[in-house]
């Protein structure tokens, strides 16, 4: 996701293709946890991404956009993992009953990569059926973005996950087989603010970089 502060170039990419036809399962949600009803809110609208920002902090992962805003029950595992699992399961095995698509679980990791992304494959390995589509064609992806290990130490993690790409960053063959999409700062690119249309020649210019990043069957 050409992340665009967050939310970003995922939902500009089709904005600024006329052509394509999209659906809620081409939008991201943010900060949902800030809601009265995490995951489900958006689960239930069909949304084809999900994003939840954790933090390590005594051996768990607690879920919270700033440092401060964390509270103990606000973790990963019954905000997220476990509403995912039971959903899942309640639908054959895939992410929704009356649908073949699926959606992305996206983890922001706000703390350093380790321990915090130790602690989610723990988590996430008690559910292979789940997460790991070598087990389950219809699993949920997991990506990690935020901090996130080097290119070169992609191979040290489980084939399961996956990784947010960077557009200054180059990849050989097997590292740009774990990016799942890429996401950059839309002020590097535009000063548009969403109000009224986007300046033409940055437009162009967005739509440089989405192809770019399509051109190599990534998400932007």
């Amino acid at each position: 996701m050409i992340k665009i502060v967050s939310v970003a170039l995922f939902l500009l990419s089709f904005s600024i293709s006329a052509k394509a036809q999209y659906s809620s399962l081409n939008a991201h949600s943010h900060n949902d946890y800030d809601h009265s009803s995490p995951f489900y809110g958006v689960y239930l609208n069909h949304f084809g991404s999900i994003e939840a920002d954790v933090w390590a902090i005594d051996g768990n992962l607690f879920v919270a956009h700033h440092r401060s805003e964390i509270k103990p029950e606000k973790i990963i595992d019954s905000l997220y993992i476990h509403p995912i699992v039971k959903t899942f399961r309640q639908n054959g095995n895939k992410a929704w009953h009356n649908s073949p698509s699926a959606y992305q679980l996206l983890i922001d990791i706000k703390t350093d990569v380790e321990p915090a992304l130790t602690l989610l494959i723990e988590k996430l390995k008690k559910f292979p059926d789940v997460f790991d589509p070598s087990v389950n064609a219809n699993a949920i992806r997991v990506v990690i973005s935020g901090n996130r290990p080097a290119p070169s130490g992609f191979k040290n993690y489980p084939q399961f996950i996956f990784f947010d790409g960077k557009l200054n960053t180059k990849y050989d063959g097997r590292q740009l087989e774990r990016i799942a999409l890429f996401s950059e700062n839309m002020k590097k690119f535009t000063i548009w603010n969403g109000r009224g249309p986007i300046p033409e020649k940055e437009e162009t210019r967005l739509k440089q970089v989405i192809d770019s990043v399509h051109h190599i069957n990534k998400k932007s």
